[in-house]
């Protein structure tokens, strides 16, 4: 375990050497502000904005995962270009051990971004623990969306193209808000839906059980299969 959390920081301090990675830390500062101050403001003001207050809370808590998806993308990228990802091949680690070190301060990091992000917003009055839940279940869209870039390219050009692809189909479950409530359902194929969801429920004091059960188990699901298929082409 030690192992595990000395490599985990020492990949946390990559970030703080790359001025084109450092500037994503300013993103949950963003969306702190715009969350705590400029939304409410514009629902005070504009009436017909209030009934999209969940689709805010939405937005902002899928947001906050975008940081790590596109750092540890890039960093995993750059070490596929440079054969660095073959010299962790052979470290004294397993591949589980290896990877559960690479995202563990990534989705750490990003569970405490949004339980500071229920906590602090003024929109609805959701509890500590339902906060808690929905920000674990968040977080795993950095090992997902990570993974799976990575098992489909092998430098940073790709990696570009496929990056502004994923977070389209990241965001795609917002057009649920528009749509009659049956056909909403029929964006469950997509994983970030049941995040989606369980924020709506959670803003409109709906029950949250079955939509995060749903949700957990297909991220468990994606996570098993995005790493096998990312052992699979990283270490070679």
């Amino acid at each position: 375990m030690n192992k595990i959390v000395k490599l985990a920081f020492a990949d946390f301090k990559i970030i703080f050497r790359d001025p084109s990675l450092r500037s994503f830390i300013f993103l949950p500062i963003l969306l702190f502000a715009l969350m705590v101050w400029a939304v409410p403001a514009l629902v005070d003001r504009y009436d017909f904005l209030i009934p999209y207050q969940p689709l805010f809370l939405v937005i902002a808590v899928i947001e906050n995962t975008q940081m790590f998806c596109f750092i540890s993308t890039m960093v995993l990228i750059d070490e596929k270009e440079t054969d660095v990802a073959k010299v962790y091949g052979v470290v004294p680690l397993t591949k589980t051990e290896y990877m559960f070190s690479r995202f563990l301060i990534p989705y750490l990091f990003t569970l405490l971004l949004n339980v500071i992000m229920f906590t602090v917003q003024p929109l609805f009055d959701i509890s500590f623990g339902t906060g808690v839940l929905i920000s674990s279940l968040a977080a795993l869209v950095v090992p997902v969306y990570v993974l799976a870039i990575n098992s489909l390219v092998q430098n940073r050009m790709q990696g570009m193209v496929y990056v502004k692809a994923f977070n389209l189909v990241v965001l795609a479950p917002i057009a649920a808000f528009f749509v009659p409530g049956k056909m909403q359902h029929l964006f469950g194929v997509l994983p970030t839906h049941w995040i989606f969801k369980s924020v709506e429920n959670a803003s409109l004091g709906l029950p949250n059980f079955i939509t995060l059960g749903i949700g957990f188990v297909f991220f468990s699901f994606l996570i098993w299969f995005t790493s096998r298929r990312f052992i699979k082409r990283h270490f070679v």
